[in-house]
C-alpha cells in the first residue's frame, strides 16, 4: 500500500463517521489488505486494527464482533471502548464524527484520534520488517538485548545480540512526553533524544500512574549535562491499573509502556545497562548493509590505544578535540595534564576489552557513544575501570570529544 492510501485510510477511520460510503469515497475500499495478525505481536492492537479495517469495509456487525473480544481480554483499552461506543452510535444513526459517542472533551477523542493514527500506520508501513535502523548499532557481548525507541511513531523496538548481530524480536507501541521531544529543563515534560542505559528496576512503592515495573535511564547523560541539559526521573514504565494504553504523548517524559510490555521486557531491563537509544522519525536500512562508521570509528579507537600506548604525546593528543571536556577540564587543561604525566614516557600496559558503539541520534554532527573496559598499568598506577567517550566526526575524522568513567 502506498503512503498517500495510508493516510487516507487513516483520515477515514480517525476523521469521517463510520460508514462504508465515507470510506469508499476515498477509493480505495476494495484495495485494503488483508490483516496478516501472525505478524502482529500485541493481539489487543491485532483486533483492534482487525475491527477498524472491517469498519473500513462496511462490516460493521463483524466490527463489533471483534471488539466485543478484545475488550473480553482487555476491558481497560479506552480506544477499543471509544469505537465500540462509535459503532452503537452509528447503528441508531447518532453518529456524527469519531468520539461523538462518548461525552469527552475534543482533547481526549484527539489523543485517541492519535493512537489509531500511528497503530494503523504501524500496521500499514510494515516499512520496519527485516530492517534495522540506519544508525551505527554495535553492542558488546554482554549486551544480550539493543533497544531503539523512535517517538515520532510511538514504536519501540527489541532487538537480541547474537554474535554481535542484531536481530529483530519484536516491537511496542508506546506513549512519550506530553511536549514532544527534545527534553532541556525539569518538568518540560519532554522525552529526551539520546543513547541511554537501563538502571535496575526500582524496588521501592511506586504510585499507580507507573503501572507495573519502572526501569530508570540515565538521563542527563554526560552529553545532556555538558549542553546544560537539566532534569530527571526519565524510565521505562508501565500503565495504571485502569488503562491498558495512553495516548502517543501523555507522559511527563518517559516511555511508557502497556503493563503487558513492560512485564515481558523486564527479564532483558532487570539485566541492567540494557542500551536504549531514542530517536526521533528512524530511518531504516536493510539488514545486510555494512556500516562504514563502524570500521573507520574502531580503527579510530584502535589507533587512539596505539598512539596512548607508544606514550607519542603529540599524536595521542591529536585524537581528542579541540571542544573535547571531561568533569570541567577543557581540552588545553587536559593536554598541559597528559604532556606533564606522559614526559617521562612511563612503560606502560593497557587493554581494552567489551567495546561497544551506538550513534547518538538526530545530531547535526556524527556522534557516538563509546563504552570499554579499560586495564592500565604503568609503574605508579595500576587500575581497571569501566570508561566512556564521546567521539565526533570533524572534517570526516574521528575526534574525542568526552572522555570519563561510565
Amino acid at each position: 500500500m502506498n503512503k498517500g492510501l495510508t493516510y487516507a485510510l487513516i483520515a477515514a477511520i480517525t476523521l469521517a463517521p463510520w460508514n462504508a460510503t465515507a470510506v469508499n469515497s476515498y477509493g480505495f475500499g476494495n484495495l485494503l489488505p488483508k490483516p496478516k495478525f501472525s505478524q502482529v505481536r500485541d493481539l489487543a492492537e491485532s483486533l483492534l486494527v482487525k475491527s477498524l479495517l472491517e469498519i473500513t469495509q462496511g462490516k460493521n456487525q463483524q466490527a463489533l464482533n471483534t471488539l466485543d473480544k478484545l475488550l473480553l481480554s482487555t476491558p481497560n483499552f479506552k480506544l477499543a471502548n471509544l469505537v465500540r461506543g462509535d459503532l452503537l452510535m452509528a447503528q441508531a444513526q447518532h453518529l456524527q464524527a469519531f468520539g461523538n459517542a462518548e461525552d469527552k472533551s475534543n482533547e481526549a477523542v484527539k489523543d485517541l484520534q492519535d493512537e489509531a493514527r500511528v497503530r494503523i500506520e504501524h500496521y500499514l508501513s510494515k516499512e520496519t520488517t527485516g530492517k534495522l535502523p540506519d544508525l551505527l548499532l554495535a553492542p558488546n557481548e554482554q549486551q544480550s538485548h539493543v533497544i531503539v525507541v523512535d517517538t515520532d511513531k510511538s514504536r519501540l523496538y527489541l532487538y537480541r545480540n547474537i554474535h554481535q548481530q542484531l536481530s529483530y524480536v519484536a516491537d511496542y507501541y508506546i506513549t512519550v512526553g506530553k511536549n514532544g521531544v527534545e527534553k532541556q529543563s525539569e518538568g518540560d515534560k519532554r522525552t529526551p533524544i539520546g543513547v541511554y542505559f537501563t538502571g535496575y528496576k526500582l524496588t521501592q512503592p511506586l504510585a499507580d500512574i507507573y503501572g507495573e515495573a519502572a526501569f530508570p535511564l540515565n538521563y542527563p547523560n554526560e552529553w545532556d549535562t555538558a549542553h546544560g541539559k537539566k532534569g530527571s526521573g526519565i524510565w521505562l514504565h508501565g500503565t495504571p491499573s485502569n488503562t491498558y494504553s495512553r495516548p502517543p504523548r501523555a507522559s511527563d517524559g518517559c516511555v511508557v509502556l502497556t503493563n503487558e510490555d513492560i512485564k515481558s521486557l523486564s527479564p532483558i531491563l532487570q539485566a541492567g545497562k540494557i542500551p536504549v537509544i531514542i530517536a526521533n522519525n528512524l530511518k531504516w536500512l536493510d539488514e545486510d548493509t555494512a556500516s562504514n562508521d563502524n570500521q573507520a570509528l574502531k580503527e579510530a579507537v584502535d589507533s587512539w590505544l596505539s598512539d596512548w600506548k607508544s606514550q607519542n604525546t603529540p599524536k595521542y593528543l591529536a585524537h581528542y578535540s579541540r571542544d573535547f571536556s571531561s568533569n570541567g577540564i577543557n581540552y588545553q587543561q587536559w593536554s598541559d595534564h597528559k604532556m606533564s604525566v606522559q614526559a617521562s614516557k612511563p612503560n606502560v600496559e593497557i587493554s581494552l576489552s567489551g567495546i561497544s558503539m551506538f550513534a547518538y541520534p538526530d545530531t547535526d554532527k556524527k556522534l557516538v557513544v563509546v563504552d570499554f573496559m579499560q586495564d592500565f598499568k604503568s609503574p605508579n598506577l595500576s587500575n581497571k575501570m569501566q570508561k566512556r567517550q564521546y567521539w565526533i566526526q570533524e572534517n570526516n575524522i574521528w575526534k574525542i570529544i568526552y572522555e570519563g568513567a561510565a
